[in-house]
C-alpha cells in the first residue's frame, strides 16, 4: 500500500516532546501519516536515548551503553519520526524553528510549565509566526499546575487521580495500574483534540491551542464509575479482580492459573451453577436477585472458586463456553506480546529484524482502516539524521549555512 494512502499525509508535526506521554502523541501522529520532525538537543538528544535496556549486535544490555548500542525506547517511541538537532536555547535556533513552524501545521509539546515560553516557541510565539498552527500541549496537572513545583511523573499523577484509590483489594493498599496509564491516555486525547481542531482550521483557516493534562484525563475516566455514590453507600473502594454490584463478575483460581468470568444474568447464573453441579443454589435466596448476590459476594465467590479451584483453566473456560457464559484464561504478559494474531493485526509489532541477537516486542497502531494504512512501521532514526533532509530540502538552507550551523552547535 502506497504512503499516499496513510490518513494524515501532508500533514506536518513539530515534536518538542520528551518522556512518554509526548512521544507517544507524536508516534501516534506519525503512525497515521503526519511528517514527524523530531526537535531534538544537538550533542544529548530525548533524554530516553538514555533509558536502559540497550539493544545492539549481542542483544540485551541493562548496564552502560555500549558502542553501537540503542535504546530499547528509542526504538518503541521514535519511529515514524525524522530526528533532527536544534538548540532552542540561543536565538539562532529559535528563529530557526519558528521558520519550521510556519511550514508546518501542527507542534506538540510536553515541556514543563512555561518552558515552552520561555523558550521563545509557545503557542503565542508560534501562531504569532503561522496563525494557521495548531499547538498541542501535554501537562501532567494542567496549567495553572494544580501541583506546583511537582515532577509530570505518571506514579504522582495516578496517585493524584484517585485511580489507585480504586484499584487493589479492599483489605489492601491502593495500587498503582501496571502500565503507565497517564502516560499512554493524554496523548491519546491530545491527539484527539488536535485531529478535531485540524478539522475546524478546514472550515475557519485558523488554528488554535489544544491543551490536555494527564490529571484531567485519569479523573475524567474515573467518573465512569460513580464511586462517590458508592461511598456514601458504605461500599468499599477497592475490589480487587472482582465486581460485587455484578457478581459473579472477577476472576478465580484455577489449578494452573486464572480465570476471568462474567455470569451476572439470570440465564448464565443458571448455566454457571449447573456446571458447578450446583443447580440447588438457583433457589438460594442469598443469590436470588442482584441486591442479595451483592450482599453475599465473598460467598458466591467462594462457591465458585470451590469448583474451579481443582480444575485447568482449560477445562473450565471450556465447559463455561460451552455453556454461553463469558469466559476466558487470564493471560501473561509474555503471552500477549508474542501472540501471531495480535501481531498479524498490528496491534503490537516487532521492533527488531529477525536476524536481531534477541526478540523486542513494540507498540503497534490497533486502528484498522479500510481504505487506508497506518501503522508504526518507519524505524528510529540516530540523533540528527534528517538535518539535511529539513534544514537543506525544507528550508532550502546551504551546505555552507548548515556547516556553519552544525560547528556552532545551533544544530
Amino acid at each position: 500500500m502506497s504512503a499516499a494512502s496513510r490518513p494524515l499525509e501532508g500533514i506536518r508535526v513539530l515534536d518538542l516532546t520528551v518522556a512518554v506521554a509526548g512521544p507517544y502523541g507524536a508516534l501516534l501522529l506519525g503512525g497515521l501519516g503526519a511528517e514527524v520532525i523530531h526537535i531534538e538537543a544537538p550533542g544529548g538528544g530525548d533524554i530516553a536515548r538514555t533509558n536502559q535496556p540497550f539493544v545492539g549486535s549481542e542483544g540485551l544490555n541493562f548496564g552502560p551503553r555500549r558502542e553501537g548500542e540503542v535504546s530499547l525506547s528509542i526504538l518503541n517511541r521514535a519511529r515514524n519520526k525524522k530526528s533532527v538537532t536544534l538548540d532552542l536555547k540561543r536565538a539562532e535556533g529559535r528563529d530557526l524553528f519558528l521558520q519550521l513552524a510556519r511550514e508546518s501545521d501542527v507542534v506538540l509539546e510536553n515541556l514543563s510549565e512555561g518552558a515552552a515560553a520561555r523558550l521563545g516557541v509557545g503557542y503565542e510565539a508560534v501562531s504569532a509566526a503561522n496563525p494557521r498552527i495548531v499547538y498541542g500541549s501535554i501537562s501532567a496537572f494542567g496549567v495553572p499546575s494544580l501541583y506546583p513545583g511537582v515532577k509530570g511523573v505518571d506514579i504522582l499523577v495516578q496517585a493524584a487521580s484517585g485511580l489507585m484509590e480504586v484499584t487493589g483489594f479492599a483489605d489492601g493498599p491502593p495500587v498503582r495500574c501496571g502500565i503507565p496509564i497517564a502516560d499512554l491516555l493524554a496523548p491519546v486525547f491530545a491527539v484527539n483534540g488536535i485531529l478535531s481542531a485540524l478539522i475546524q482550521r478546514g472550515r475557519t483557516g485558523k488554528g488554535q491551542h489544544v491543551q490536555v493534562s494527564m490529571l484531567d484525563c485519569l479523573a475524567s475516566i474515573l467518573a465512569e464509575e460513580h464511586f462517590d455514590i458508592y461511598a456514601q453507600a458504605g461500599y468499599p473502594m477497592r475490589s480487587g479482580n472482582s465486581q460485587d454490584r455484578m457478581v459473579p463478575f472477577g476472576t478465580y483460581r484455577c489449578s494452573d492459573g486464572q480465570v476471568a468470568i462474567v455470569a451476572f444474568r439470570p440465564e448464565w447464573l443458571k448455566e454457571l451453577f449447573d456446571a458447578m453441579g450446583r443447580p440447588e443454589l438457583q433457589n438460594d435466596p442469598r443469590f436470588a436477585s442482584r441486591d442479595t448476590r451483592m450482599r453475599n459476594a465473598i460467598a458466591l465467590n467462594r462457591l465458585i472458586e470451590e469448583w474451579t479451584g481443582p480444575r485447568t483453566t482449560a477445562a473450565v473456560v471450556q465447559e463455561l463456553l460451552k455453556r454461553q457464559i463469558p469466559a476466558v484464561r487470564v493471560r501473561t504478559a509474555q503471552e500477549v506480546l508474542h501472540d501471531p494474531q495480535l501481531l498479524a493485526r498490528g496491534a503490537v509489532m516487532e521492533l527488531l529484524p529477525p536476524s536481531a541477537a534477541t526478540r523486542a516486542i513494540g507498540m503497534g497502531n490497533p486502528i484498522q482502516f479500510s481504505d487506508a494504512h497506518a501503522q508504526f512501521d518507519q524505524p528510529a532514526q540516530a540523533l540528527g539524521q534528517a538535518n539535511e533532509e529539513i534544514y537543506g530540502g525544507l528550508l532550502k538552507m546551504s551546505r555552507q549555512d548548515l556547516d556553519r550551523l552544525s560547528a556552532a552547535g545551533v544544530i
